[in-house]
Order: structure tokens, then C-alpha cells, then sequence
């Protein structure tokens, strides 16, 4: 009797969906649409930096040769480049510190004048190499300089004063970028008679030292060994953040 009834309610169900489909005019209901609504956004840059001492500083020194055969060059030069290299081991520049620059060699052209006619000649040959040292003991550059102009070196640049880890300037730089971010988006929202919402993404801009170098002139021999200044340069940070505006 009981599943009697049941299946009475249920047949009763189905036909009365049924009844409902047929009489609505469901074709002409307008359903509307649901469609995704993206947050207002405010997207702005924040910038941070500050000013260290220049860290290393670095020299370009070299020699050139010449003499009658590319033997005899070639010979000289390595000899003297070989003392140049120790002499700056010696003053405590590490060998990763002294890198090669530059070798290069050629046999010079000599003009002589034949019947009226200007004509040139094979000549000397010419070699030159240098290598540039860095020197992370920056108080020490006057020094260096010194011994370098007596070394034997006849091209002598530098000192080049600048940056090397700025690893510990940028630990601060990061926080102070975003702040900047967040005050110039204050601004924003409040121009347009908004509330600055939640940060939606912070993507971090590059940390860059806006270096000013100190170029020394070259040096004769014999010379080197003025007072220097290592200056300053400047380590930047930005950030580019989006906030949500209410």
C-alpha cells in the first residue's frame, strides 16, 4: 500500500514538471547574463635609493715594445709583462683580481723615397699587451698608482672608482620602493574620489648603481702616487605595484 502511494506522488511529481514546461514560455524569459567583473585597479612605479662609497677601483696598465724582429718583441714584452704581473701580486692584488686586456702585435711600415716616388718598407715590429687590475683596498689606490708608474709599465689608466657588491645597500631599498609605490597611489585614488584597496601583485624592477666614476689621467713613468678621492655612487631600486581602488 505504502509503495502504491509513493508511486502515485511520483508520477503526480513528473506530471506536473511536465504541465509547467509545456505552459511557461520559457523561450521568452530573459535570463540576463553572468559575466566576470575585474577589480579597478590604480598601477604605479616606487622608487628608493641611496649613495655608498665607491668599493674598488681599478687599473689599466701596459707595455709596448719595439724592435726589429717579432722574436725579439715578442720576447721583451713577456718578460716585462711577467714582472708587471708580479709586482702586483706582490703590493696583494689577488690573481683573480689581474686580467689580461689586450696583446696585440704588427710590423711597422717606414716610408723612403725611391727616384721621386714615396714607397714604404717592412719595419719594425710593434707589440703591445696590457692588464687590468682591480684593487678592493680603495684607500690603498694612491699607493698602487705609485707602483705601477715605476714598474715598467709605459701605459698607465686609471684609477676607474666604483661599486662592486651592493648587496647590503639594497636590503633597505626594497620596503622603501613599495612605500613610495603606495604614496603615489594614495595620491591617485584620492584625485578620483577613491579608496586605495588591497595590493593585487608587486613586481620588483631592477637594482642598479648609478656609478660615478673617478678617471685618473695617465701616467708617466716616475709619477703616480697623488692624493685620490674614491667618490660615490648610487645604488636604485623600483618596484611596480598594483593596488585595488574602492
Amino acid at each position: 500500500m505504502v509503495i502504491e502511494l509513493s508511486m502515485k506522488k511520483i508520477i503526480a511529481t513528473v506530471v506536473m514538471v511536465l504541465a509547467i514546461i509545456w505552459i511557461v514560455p520559457f523561450r521568452l524569459i530573459n535570463w540576463g547574463k553572468i559575466a566576470w567583473v575585474p577589480a579597478e585597479t590604480v598601477t604605479v612605479m616606487g622608487e628608493a635609493k641611496t649613495t655608498v662609497k665607491n668599493q674598488i677601483a681599478s687599473f689599466n696598465a701596459g707595455v709596448d715594445v719595439l724592435s726589429n724582429t717579432k722574436e725579439e718583441a715578442t720576447k721583451e714584452i713577456n718578460s716585462k709583462m711577467e714582472a708587471l704581473v708580479v709586482a702586483m701580486k706582490g703590493f696583494g692584488i689577488g690573481e683573480a683580481d689581474i686580467r689580461t686586456q689586450s696583446l696585440s702585435y704588427y710590423q711597422q711600415e717606414e716610408p723612403y723615397w725611391e727616384n721621386g716616388v714615396q714607397r714604404y718598407k717592412k719595419g719594425q715590429w710593434r707589440v703591445s699587451s696590457s692588464i687590468e687590475v682591480k684593487l678592493r683596498e680603495i684607500d690603498r689606490a694612491s699607493e698602487l698608482a705609485g707602483v705601477l708608474a715605476g714598474s715598467g709599465a709605459n701605459n698607465v689608466y686609471g684609477p676607474n672608482f666604483q661599486l662592486d657588491d651592493t648587496t647590503e645597500a639594497e636590503k633597505g631599498l626594497f620596503e622603501e620602493a613599495v612605500k613610495n609605490a603606495k604614496d603615489k597611489a594614495e595620491l591617485v585614488a584620492t584625485a578620483t574620489g577613491r579608496k586605495l584597496g588591497k595590493v593585487l601583485s608587486v613586481s620588483e624592477g631592477g637594482a642598479s648603481g648609478g656609478i660615478y666614476p673617478v678617471y685618473g689621467a695617465k701616467m708617466a713613468e716616475g709619477g703616480g702616487g697623488a692624493p685620490m678621492e674614491a667618490g660615490a655612487g648610487t645604488v636604485y631600486k623600483s618596484v611596480t605595484v598594483v593596488f585595488e581602488l574602492k
